[in-house]
């Protein structure tokens, strides 16, 4: 059976034909803000799976599973917030016009989630049943598997680890909060330091990792990100106690320059019988993760 996969992001959505071990079969992305969204998400969400269809000439297409940024509700498949982000996405209802429209069943699960089952599915965290996930970019995204069960929440909008505060009285969040995670531990928070203590601008993450070797500013300043980064995933590791701890976004593939340094400082700072077996490292599929575990959620819950 092939399954109809869409990962919808907040510049691209990805719509994917997989087969039911998770295999990608035929893959293309659409952008979703090429007006600065005057035109809704779901609806051009909805004419580029039509085009994908079409082109690929697709005809037996068995569900339609969905990976969605924003909060979503998982049991009306709708989205309930976006922290002000995106306009014409707030109250999107992805699930009833995809069936009203497809007559298929439908699942539709938070982007972030979705990632770190496709990890449990097919990637890294496979085996596992306690995971932790992390993903860093512009913001911090985060999922949570516990006894071998995504932490949805009353809601499906639990495991929002990026706004987690680190620091009470520090930086104002979009969130209306104060020093929320992702203030410190994103590649936006990295940057906007490089930028403000060394008056360097228009420099991005691979440049700052380039320079590390012979920037001593840039190191230490990297090192304190690493340190900001350990701190809430020790947090993490004390409420959740998990096997493995997983880190997505491109800045994972930076080995020993992050990986190394934040699995290092993790281990050192968790309390002992915390540190028992414990793994730390990079995420494994990448740009895929979203649509694999939309495929898992839609098989494990969906059916």
């Amino acid at each position: 059976m092939n399954y109809l996969s869409i990962d919808i992001g907040g510049t691209a959505v990805k719509i994917a034909l997989v087969n039911q071990s998770g295999y990608v079969l035929i893959l293309d992305k659409y952008s979703v803000s090429f007006d600065n969204y005057e035109t809704p998400i779901l609806e051009t969400v909805l004419k580029s799976i039509d085009v994908f269809i079409d082109e690929n000439n697709i005809h037996d297409i068995s569900g339609i599973c969905v990976s969605a940024t924003g909060q979503i509700d998982v049991n009306k498949g709708a989205v309930i917030g976006t922290g002000g982000n995106i306009k014409n996405y707030d109250g999107s209802k992805i699930k009833e016009e995809l069936e009203k429209k497809y007559k298929l069943k439908t699942t539709v699960i938070n982007d972030a989630n979705a990632a770190v089952l496709g990890e449990l599915f097919l990637g890294r965290a496979k085996g596992y049943k306690n995971i932790v996930m992390i993903t860093i970019g512009t913001g911090v995204g985060g999922g949570i598997v516990v006894n071998g069960e995504v932490l949805n929440g009353r809601l499906g909008i639990g495991g929002e680890i990026g706004h987690l505060s680190i620091n009470n009285e520090g930086e104002p969040c979009s969130c209306g909060n104060r020093g929320c995670y992702e203030r410190y531990a994103s590649m936006t928070a990295l940057i906007k330091r490089v930028e403000e203590e060394l008056c360097i601008k228009g420099i991005n993450g691979k440049d700052i990792f380039d320079r590390i070797p012979t920037d001593e500013n840039i190191s230490d300043i990297v090192d304190s990100w690493i340190d900001d980064i350990a701190n809430g995933l020790v947090s993490l590791v004390h409420i959740f106690n998990p096997e493995i701890i997983l880190v997505g976004g491109a800045v994972s593939e930076q080995k020993e320059l992050f990986i190394d340094k934040l699995r290092e400082k993790v281990m050192r700072k968790v309390m002992p019988n915390f540190s028992l077996d414990l793994k730390v490292e990079s995420a494994k599929l990448g740009n895929d993760a979203g649509l694999v575990g939309a495929l898992y959620y839609y098989l494990k819950d969906g059916e």
